[in-house]
C-alpha cells in the first residue's frame, strides 16, 4: 500500500458510510499477570450504541494514522517457514468464514500468538472488526443528482487494534444532595483507545486490488516497530524503518566522500533525490529506490569529486553487506519543503529546510567557529533591527 491507498481506506472509517460495512466486533481482555484471556465478547457492530461505535471508529483510524516506514509498514509474509497456524493462512481463511463462532475461534488463535511469549506491564484489550470495503471503479457523475454508485469492487477485511488499560485516578466529588465532599474511587479499568499499542490491517489494498500476500502492520510509536509482533505473530519478513534507512544512506555517503561535507553539496544531494521523487510522481510510478548506481550518479551530479562506481559499490558492501540493496528515496530525504533539518549548538538551535541548506556555512571568525546564514532581509529581534557588521577572519 502506498500513502494514497492508506489514506483512501482510512477516510472510509466513519459511520453512515455506504462504502464501508462493518459486520462484527470482537473484544478480548487479557490479564498481565497470566497472559490469559480473562473475558471476550462479540457483537454485531450495528448493535453497539452510537457512542461506542464512534469510540471504536476513532480508535481504528488512530491505528492507521502515521507515515509509511515510520509508523505503518507493509509486510510481506514469510514464505520459507511452514506452520499450521501461519498468520497468512489464519487471516485469509477467516475472510471466508460466515459463522461467527468459527471467526471468533480464529481471532482467539491470533490472540494466543500475541501473548505466547510476550508480557505486557498492564492489562491489554485486543479488538478485531471484520467487514467489507466497497471501492468504486469509476467516479460518479458530479453533474447529476444520481446517488447510485457505479460498479464497485468488494474487499473483505480484518482490522485489529491492541490497546492498553489504565487504572483510573482517585477523585474528590461534591455531593449536592448530601452537601458533603466525598472521595470517589472507580474500580473499572479504563481502556485507552486514543493511543493504540499496535495493530494490523489484512489484506493490503493496492491500486484497487486486495493483496492477500501482504499485511499492513501499525506501530504504536514512530520508528519503534514491535519486531516480535512483526515476525513471530504476523509472520512477516524483517523490515527497515525510515530512520534506519536514512542512517544506512549516511554511512554509505561517509564511506565514499568522508566524514566532512559542505552544506551546498548536501543541499545538492537532497535536491537530486527530490527531483527523482517528483519525476516518478508525475509519471505515476512507484516511489523510486536508489541502488549503488543511482547513489553514484546522485553524488556526481551534486558536485562530489573522485566518485566512481566501484567505490560506491564497495560502500554498499561494507555498510549493509549487500551491493544489490536499494534505498527508498522518501526514507532518506528529509521533508523537502519544511524545516526538517535541525542544527543544534550550545548557543542556539536552528531549523532549516533541505533546499535552503545552500544558504548556510560554517566559518571561522577570529579563530572561532561560527554558523553563517545568508539572508535577504534585515534581522529583527524583539522589535529591534540588528546593526549590519562586516567581519574579516
Amino acid at each position: 500500500m502506498n500513502k494514497k491507498d492508506v489514506a483512501n481506506f482510512r477516510k472510509q472509517l466513519k459511520l453512515d458510510n455506504d462504502l464501508l460495512r462493518i459486520t462484527d466486533i470482537f473484544n478480548v481482555y487479557v490479564r498481565k499477570e497470566s497472559n490469559e484471556v480473562y473475558h471476550y465478547e462479540s457483537h454485531p457492530f450495528s448493535l453497539l450504541d452510537r457512542e461506542q461505535q464512534e469510540l471504536f471508529m476513532a480508535n481504528f483510524k488512530k491505528v492507521l494514522t502515521g507515515q509509511l516506514d515510520i509508523k505503518l509498514f507493509e509486510l510481506k509474509f514469510q514464505t520459507e517457514i511452514e506452520m499450521e497456524n501461519h498468520t497468512r493462512n489464519v487471516l485469509h481463511g477467516s475472510l471466508q468464514l460466515e459463522d461467527i463462532d468459527d471467526w471468533i475461534e480464529q481471532m482467539l488463535l491470533m490472540v494466543e500468538k500475541m501473548f505466547k511469549n510476550r508480557q505486557y506491564e498492564m492489562d491489554v484489550v485486543v479488538s478485531f472488526i471484520r467487514g467489507t470495503f466497497f471501492q468504486p471503479l469509476k467516479k460518479k457523475n458530479e453533474a447529476t443528482e444520481d446517488n447510485e454508485r457505479d460498479e464497485v469492487t468488494v474487499h473483505p477485511f480484518i482490522l485489529c487494534s491492541i490497546n492498553k488499560t489504565e487504572q483510573p485516578k482517585k477523585t474528590l466529588l461534591f455531593d449536592f444532595i448530601g452537601k458533603e465532599f466525598k472521595s470517589h474511587v472507580v474500580v473499572d479499568a479504563v481502556i485507552n483507545l486514543t493511543a493504540p499499542l499496535g495493530g494490523f490491517l489484512y489484506p493490503c489494498f493496492t491500486d484497487g486490488y486486495s493483496d492477500v500476500n501482504h499485511i499492513l502492520y501499525c506501530s504504536g510509536k514512530a520508528n519503534e516497530p514491535d519486531y516480535y509482533l512483526i515476525e513471530d505473530v504476523l509472520n512477516g519478513e524483517a523490515i527497515t524503518t525510515a530512520m534506519e534507512e536514512k542512517v544506512v544512506f549516511e554511512e554509505i555517503v561517509k564511506h565514499v566522500v568522508g566524514e566532512q561535507v559542505n552544506a551546498e553539496t548536501l543541499a545538492n544531494v537532497y535536491e537530486e533525490i527530490n527531483q527523482m521523487i517528483e519525476v516518478e510522481k508525475e509519471e505515476g510510478e512507484e516511489e523510486p529506490r536508489l541502488d549503488y548506481k543511482d547513489v553514484e550518479r546522485v553524488l556526481k551530479a551534486s558536485g562530489v569529486e573522485n566518485v566512481d562506481i566501484e567505490k560506491v559499490e564497495a560502500a554498499f558492501q561494507t555498510v549493509i553487506d549487500d551491493e544489490s540493496y536499494e534505498l527508498k528515496a522518501t526514507s532518506i530525504l528529509p521533508k523537502y519543503n519544511s524545516k526538517s533539518i535541525k542544527i543544534s549548538t550550545k548557543v542556539a538551535n536552528i531549523a532549516i529546510s533541505p533546499q535552503d541548506l545552500k544558504y548556510i556555512r560554517q566559518v571561522t571568525v577570529n579563530g572561532k567557529k561560527c554558523v553563517l546564514i545568508e539572508v535577504e532581509e534585515d534581522i529583527d529581534i524583539e522589535g529591534f533591527k540588528l546593526i549590519p557588521e562586516t567581519l574579516l577572519s
